[in-house]
C-alpha cells in the first residue's frame, strides 16, 4: 500500500516535475528575454528591475498590465491569453515585488508586498497579501512527528500528504512490531526526500487573497486562502471539484490538509492532518492530531488525537489523547475529555471507540477504553473514573441511588439503553453519515448492526445471562465489563432482552437479503427451502446463518420471515415513541412548544422508518409464496 502511495502521489509527481526541470521552466512556456521596447514600457509604467536581462518571458508576454512592480533575481513571467477576468483587474501583474519566481500564464499579482521563491501556475490570483516566501529546502509539513494518542509520545507517527486514518491507527496501536515501524519510518524519509523542493507552489487557479503570511508551502489547484492569518510550511491537496479551503482568520502551521478540508473563522490548526472534506471553525483548535473524513471541529480544542469519519465536536469542549479511528461520536459542549495528566506527566489515553456520545459537561478520567462499547452515551455532568467497559450501545448516567460497599464515585450503567430506548437516534444517525458522506477516497461501513458490532453484543449478552448469584446490584466484580459503574437487576434484564431482539433482527435481516439474492439468482425452491442448512463461502451470510440456527432453530423459514414483519414494525414504534418522548416532555414544560416544534409522527427521519417498513412487509409477503 505505502508503495502504491510513493506512485500515485499527486504531491510526489508534481514535486519529481518541479524539481527535474533544469532550466527553471517548470510551467512549459517557450520563453524569451525581454524586447527593448518591452523594457521601456514597463519602466514607463512604473516597473523596476535590478536586472532586466535576468527576467525571461513567455513569447506572447505582453506587458500592457504590469504596472508599479519590482523585479528581482531569476523571474519568469507567463503571458496573458484570455484576458477576461472574474475580478475588476484584468490579469496582470500590480504594485508588487517579485523575487527568483515563475509566473504562469492568466494569472493575477496585485498588491502583494513580497513573492518570493515561488512558482504561481496558471490562472491563479493573488491580491492584497503580506510576504509569501518560501527557503531553499521545502518538505511542506511532510515528515514532522505527530504523538497520538499519548501526548508524550509512544504512538507517535509521522505525517504525510495522502495520510488515512486506516494507515495511521495501523502504526499507533502496532507498537509491537518493530519491522513495521521501521518499514514505515523508511517509507517516510523515502516520501520526504520525493517531495523537497527548492520553491513554493501555489497551483492553478488558486487564489490567495487578503493574507498576510503564505511561507514554505504547496497550495493545491483551487485552493482558497481568502483572509487567513497565516499558512507556514503546509501541504494543501485540493481540485476543482474538492476546493480547500484556508480563511477568515484562520492560522495553519507545519499541518496537511487534504482534498475538500477547511479551516476557517479564526481557527488553528499546528502539526495536524486534516484528511478529506474535514473542517475545522469558530476558532476550534487543533494540535498534533488527525482528524478523519468528514470530521469537524468547532470552538474546543484537540489535542493528540486520531479522530475517525463523522466526528461531531462543534462546541466549546476539551479532547486530549483520544485514539478514536471509528469515530462517527459526538462530544458536548463543556467535556472535559482530557484528563490525560497523572500529575506525574501527561501519558495517559482514551479509546472512545465507535459511535461514544460525550454528553454536556462530561468529566472523564484516563485511560479509559470503550471500543468495546460501541454506540454508548456518557450522560450530562457525569465523572467518570479511568475503566473499561465492553457493553454496547449503553447509557452510562449518574447513580440514582447509593448502594453498601460501592463507591459513591461509581455510575449507574445500563447496558442495551440505545438500542430499548433511544433507536431513533441510532437508526437516524446511520442514515445521517451516509448522507453526509463527501469524501470520496474514504470507504465506510455505514451499518451499525454488521457482524463485528453483533458479535459484542452476543458476548455482552453472554456475560449478562451468566450471572453466579442473582443479585439487586451487581459490579464488575460479578459481571465483567462494568467498569467502575453498578448495574440493577432490572437493567441486567432489560440489557439481555434489547440484545436478544437485535441480534434476531439483524439475522432475520440477513435471511431475507439472503433468499432476494438466490431468487435473482435462479435457484430452484428446494434450494431455497434448504439455505439455513448448506454451507457457503459468503462470509457474512454464514454468521448470519449460524444466529439462525442456533436462535430461531425452532422456526420454520416462512415463520421467520413472519417474525421479522413483527420486528420492523416494533423497530418502526420504537423510532417514533423515542422521538415522542421529546414531545410529551416538552409540552409539560414549555406552554406553546406544539406550536414550534413538529409532531414526532410528522418527523423526515421517523416517516422514512415507517416507509421502509411497508417496504420491507411487501418484499417479505412476496417472499412468503415461496414456502
Amino acid at each position: 500500500m505505502l508503495e502504491e502511495v510513493l506512485k500515485n502521489s499527486e504531491l510526489i509527481n508534481k514535486c519529481n516535475k518541479i524539481r527535474e526541470c533544469k532550466d527553471g521552466n517548470v510551467l512549459g512556456n517557450k520563453l524569451r528575454k525581454l524586447k527593448e521596447g518591452e523594457i521601456a514600457k514597463l519602466k514607463r509604467q512604473g516597473n523596476y528591475s535590478s536586472n532586466w536581462n535576468k527576467i525571461k518571458v513567455a513569447q506572447d508576454f505582453n506587458p500592457d498590465n504590469i504596472f508599479n512592480s519590482f523585479f528581482y533575481g531569476e523571474v519568469i513571467l507567463g503571458g496573458v491569453k484570455d484576458n477576461v477576468s472574474n475580478s475588476e483587474v484584468p490579469r496582470g501583474i500590480y504594485n508588487s515585488t517579485i523575487i527568483n519566481c515563475e509566473i504562469g500564464n492568466n494569472v493575477l499579482i496585485k498588491d502583494v508586498k513580497i513573492l518570493s521563491n515561488y512558482i504561481i501556475d496558471e490562472g491563479a490570483t493573488l491580491i492584497n497579501n503580506g510576504t509569501i516566501t518560501a527557503d531553499s529546502n521545502n518538505t511542506f509539513g511532510n515528515g514532522i512527528e505527530i504523538p497520538l494518542g499519548i501526548e508524550t509520545g509512544g504512538r507517535e507517527i509521522y505525517s504525510y500528504a495522502e495520510l488515512t486514518v486506516e494507515i495511521a491507527e495501523k502504526i499507533t496501536k502496532s507498537r509491537g512490531d518493530k519491522k513495521l515501524l521501521e518499514e514505515f519510518k523508511n517509507f517516510i524519509d523515502r516520501y520526504v526526500k520525493l517531495v523537497t523542493i527548492s520553491k513554493g507552489y501555489i497551483g492553478k487557479n488558486a487564489k490567495v487573497i487578503n493574507t498576510l503570511e503564505l511561507k514554505n508551502s504547496f497550495i493545491g489547484d483551487f485552493a482558497k486562502i481568502i483572509n487567513a492569518v497565516g499558512i507556514n510550511n503546509c501541504t494543501l491537496l485540493s481540485n476543482s471539484e474538492e476546493k480547500t479551503e484556508v480563511s477568515n482568520g484562520a492560522l495553519v502551521c507545519d499541518s496537511i490538509l487534504q482534498w475538500g478540508s477547511e479551516v476557517t473563522s479564526m481557527a488553528i490548526v499546528t502539526s495536524s492532518i486534516l484528511t478529506e472534506h474535514s473542517h475545522v471553525e469558530r476558532h476550534g483548535k487543533v494540535n498534533n492530531s488527525v482528524l478523519g473524513p468528514n470530521t469537524g471541529v468547532g470552538e474546543g480544542e484537540v489535542t493528540a488525537c486520531l479522530l475517525g469519519p463523522f466526528v461531531g465536536f462543534h462546541h466549546q469542549a476539551l479532547l486530549i489523547a483520544a485514539l478514536w479511528p471509528e469515530g462517527k461520536g459526538n462530544v458536548g459542549y463543556g467535556a472535559n475529555v482530557g484528563s490525560n495528566h497523572t500529575s506525574k506527566a501527561p501519558d495517559q489515553e482514551i479509546w472512545p471507540g465507535e459511535g461514544i456520545f460525550f454528553g454536556l459537561g462530561v468529566n472523564i478520567k484516563f485511560p479509559s477504553d470503550f471500543t468495546k462499547a460501541p454506540y454508548t452515551i456518557i450522560a450530562t455532568g457525569v465523572s467518570a473514573l479511568p475503566q473499561k467497559v465492553t457493553f454496547p450501545f449503553s447509557l452510562i448516567n449518574s447513580p440514582s441511588s447509593s448502594f453498601p460497599g460501592i463507591s459513591p464515585a461509581f455510575n449507574e450503567i445500563f447496558p442495551g439503553w440505545v438500542l430499548s430506548d433511544n433507536i431513533f437516534t441510532l437508526k437516524r444517525n446511520e442514515g445521517k453519515y451516509m448522507k453526509r458522506n463527501k469524501a470520496k477516497r474514504s470507504k465506510f461501513v455505514f451499518e451499525v448492526f454488521r457482524p463485528d458490532i453483533i458479535d459484542l453484543m452476543l458476548d455482552a449478552r453472554k456475560r449478562l445471562s451468566e450471572v453466579k448469584e442473582k443479585k439487586e446490584v451487581y459490579t464488575d466484580k460479578d459481571i465483567n465489563g462494568i467498569g467502575k459503574n453498578y448495574m440493577l437487576e432490572s437493567s441486567r434484564l432489560k440489557g439481555i432482552k434489547s440484545y436478544d431482539f437485535y441480534i434476531k433482527y439483524y439475522a432475520l435481516l440477513g435471511l431475507k437479503r439472503k433468499i432476494e439474492e438466490y431468487v435473482k439468482q435462479g435457484k430452484s425452491k428446494d434450494e431455497i427451502k434448504s439455505i439455513l442448512d448448506n454451507k457457503t463461502n459468503d462470509i457474512r451470510w454464514e454468521h448470519e446463518r449460524k444466529i439462525l440456527n442456533s436462535e430461531l432453530k425452532d422456526l420454520s423459514i416462512k415463520e421467520c420471515l413472519e417474525e421479522l414483519i413483527k420486528m420492523q414494525e416494533k423497530v418502526a414504534k420504537d423510532v417514533q415513541i423515542s422521538k415522542e418522548k421529546d414531545d410529551e416532555r416538552g409540552k409539560r414544560i414549555i406552554e406553546d412548544y406544539e406550536l414550534a416544534h413538529g409532531k414526532a409522527i410528522d418527523d423526515s427521519f421517523v416517516k422514512e422508518t415507517w416507509q421502509v417498513t411497508e417496504k420491507l412487509k411487501k418484499e417479505v409477503k412476496e417472499l412468503e409464496s415461496l414456502f
